[in-house]
């Protein structure tokens, strides 16, 4: 039933939400027909449509649906809400559809409370949190903590509101964590307004007094998010302490800082304050207890949680912490005990009782002062009674006296009657005159009247036509915006266009530098070719020089072969024999290679006329590759 309660006041926001007009309905024309159907049952005087989107989303019961981790029925959705043309939908209103569908299928640990806050919250907060003038202290995740945290200690009457004890209590709270004073002048000035002490403090009305700053104080904003954020774990996460202790390991029995968040039924512990890594838990039962340990180990401030299977030894910062710890420790196990899950729901409901006790004991003595009051009255009004008996006495003695004054002023009231009455009829017809004058004024008027009422049908007709020159100006506005939208339509496609013009262009461009690099590098090509031919020139040139000195020279030693083949042909035959006979053997041999040397230079010559003409066959074709370049 909690649970519920607690889901209710956040779905009561969303819906409040989608009254846009605040005449307590929600149009079905924005989902099938032009029909507003009241749907009862809901909240006390509020009354809402069967379903509605938002931004184009899916329905709203979809999103709790989704929120709460339930499996959607549309099926029992559309026959839930079916159209009826007798009228309001009296018995087919969102609550009994909230409670058989969807809250009675909420299984508590199955989904996360705060994903369906946040969905609501983003739902109304649209529509309702605009921080005035500018002002923004909070941000969107302070407000909306601030605003989970109103919704828990608000009443359970709706509409939902907040009285000034637990305003005070939640600012005070959170001046607490920021470490600054509340000031009692700010809170006064707020609560003493006529709408808060009339209907209670909404909390929209507590986020612009927030957003106002006299809270704050100029302090950094950081600071403001860090103590919001630790009043809302402390709060709506159910968390009694939390913070950095020292434990002692169970295997390696090594001390190990742990961030320590402590629950009414649980002791958590892990790696760092940012909660990603939990490094075990420690299950409390009315079988646990505290105790604190002697210094030991080098360890100061120790104490131990003990279970019926473990001890966990920890220590803390300083004895202040310690005592701090021990004594959260043992309101969560008495907690436990007593079978209670939240301390501040607790403490919510003790507040709620002593501020019911105040009323009583206020109504008590209200009551009291109205019966002595009320005696008072009664004894003063004896007393009146005796006085007005008193005073009648004394009025009959002059009565008297009085009557006989009254007679002597009778006469002479006669007398001046007379003279009034004589006064009269000469006013009377003083007043006949001016009559007489005011019906022609009066007839002047109607006429007036009448040329006032031709006047105001004629600018009623001026008032038609006016309208109608509006709707057609209005045609022609739309038409002028369809106009509008094509040529914004071919100016984009001008547009692109435009840009292929221009990524062509810058296409051909680096075509061109291709081109331009590729001729200068057949350029640097053409200059070393050149060079090569320069050289191969060179060469040739030497060549030409040694093959004429070769010529020259086999031109020499051919002549010295024939005219020494002359001499030798014009000796005898005897003599030649005798001369071969008698020649010695060296001189055989000279000239055999005399013959020999001769046959080999007119092989080179030949052979320097071939690498001639094969040279001269090269150039001319490394010519012809250099004119087609």
């Amino acid at each position: 039933m909690e649970l519920r309660a607690e889901l209710l006041k956040s779905i009561w926001y969303a819906f409040t939400s989608l009254d846009v007009e605040k005449s307590g309905k929600v149009s079905k024309s924005q989902l099938k027909n032009n029909k507003h159907m009241t749907l009862t049952g809901l909240i006390p005087g509020i009354m809402y449509g069967p379903d509605y989107r938002w931004n184009g989303e899916e329905v709203l019961s979809h999103n709790l649906y989704t929120a709460l981790n339930i499996p959607h029925d549309p099926v029992a959705l559309e026959d839930h809400f079916s159209d009826d043309d007798d009228g309001p939908v009296s018995n087919q209103g969102y609550m009994p559809y909230l409670n058989k569908f969807i809250l009675d299928k909420v299984v508590e640990g199955t989904f996360a409370k705060e994903n369906v806050d946040e969905f609501c919250w983003t739902l109304c907060a649209k529509k309702n949190y605009r921080p005035k003038n500018g002002v923004d202290v909070l941000s969107d995740k302070d407000a909306f903590h601030l605003w989970c945290l109103f919704n828990f200690l608000s009443e359970d009457n709706y509409p939902l509101v907040l009285v000034p004890e637990e305003v005070e209590y939640l600012l005070k709270k959170i001046c607490k964590a920021m470490s600054v004073e509340l000031s009692c002048v700010d809170m006064e000035d707020f609560i003493s307004q006529e709408a808060v002490q009339q209907s209670g403090i909404t909390v929209w009305a507590f986020l612009d007094f927030v957003n106002t700053g006299r809270l704050t104080r100029g302090m950094v904003k950081d600071s403001v998010t860090m103590a919001i954020d630790e009043v809302y774990q402390e709060i709506a996460g159910n968390i009694i302490k939390q913070g950095y202790l020292w434990k002692k390991g169970h295997l390696r029995r090594n001390w190990n800082e742990r961030w320590f968040s402590l629950q009414p039924s649980t002791l958590h512990y892990y790696v760092s304050e940012d909660r990603k890594e939990c490094k075990g838990c420690i299950e409390l039962s009315h079988n646990c207890c505290v105790e604190v340990l002697p210094e030991k180990e080098g360890k100061r401030c120790m104490f131990c949680v003990k279970t019926l299977t473990k001890t966990y030894e920890m220590s803390a910062p300083d004895t202040k912490q310690r005592q701090e710890w021990t004594t959260a420790i043992q309101t969560a196990i008495h907690l436990c005990v007593e079978g209670k899950k939240s301390l501040h729901k607790d403490l919510k409901l003790r507040r709620r009782e002593q501020r019911k006790e105040r009323e009583r004991r206020h109504t008590a003595k209200e009551e009291e002062l109205q019966s002595l009051r009320l005696l008072q009255w009664e004894r003063e009004s004896k007393l009146a009674e005796l006085e007005l008996l008193q005073d009648a006495q004394k009025q009959a003695q002059t009565a008297l006296l009085q009557e006989e004054q009254k007679r002597i002023q009778h006469v002479e009231m006669q007398r001046t009657l007379q003279e009034q009455l004589q006064q009269a009829e000469e006013a009377r017809a003083s007043i006949q005159a001016e009559m007489a004058l005011k019906d022609v004024e009066t007839e002047r008027q109607r006429r007036r009247i009448r040329e006032l009422e031709v006047m105001q049908l004629r600018l009623e007709e001026a008032l038609h036509q006016e309208m109608r020159a509006r709707q057609d100006q209005e045609v022609y506005f739309l038409a002028q915006a369809r106009l509008l939208v094509e040529e914004e339509e071919k100016m984009k496609a001008l547009l692109a266009l435009q840009e292929e013009q221009e990524q062509y262009i810058l296409k051909t461009q680096r075509e061109k530098q291709e081109l331009r690099q590729e001729m200068v590098t057949k350029s640097q090509a053409l200059e070393e070719a050149q060079h090569q031919l320069e050289k191969v020139r060179a060469s040739r040139h030497r060549m030409d020089q040694d093959i004429a000195a070769a010529q020259r020279k086999l031109r020499h030693a051919s002549t010295s072969v024939k005219h020494w083949n002359i001499q030798r042909e014009d000796a005898p035959l005897e003599a030649q024999g005798s001369q071969l006979c008698l020649c010695p053997p060296y001189e055989t041999r000279a000239y055999t290679c005399t013959i020999r040397g001769t046959k080999e230079r007119r092989r080179s010559e030949e052979r320097v006329n071939i690498s001639g003409r094969e040279e001269m066959c090269l150039y001319q074709a490394f010519n012809e590759d250099m004119d087609c370049a």
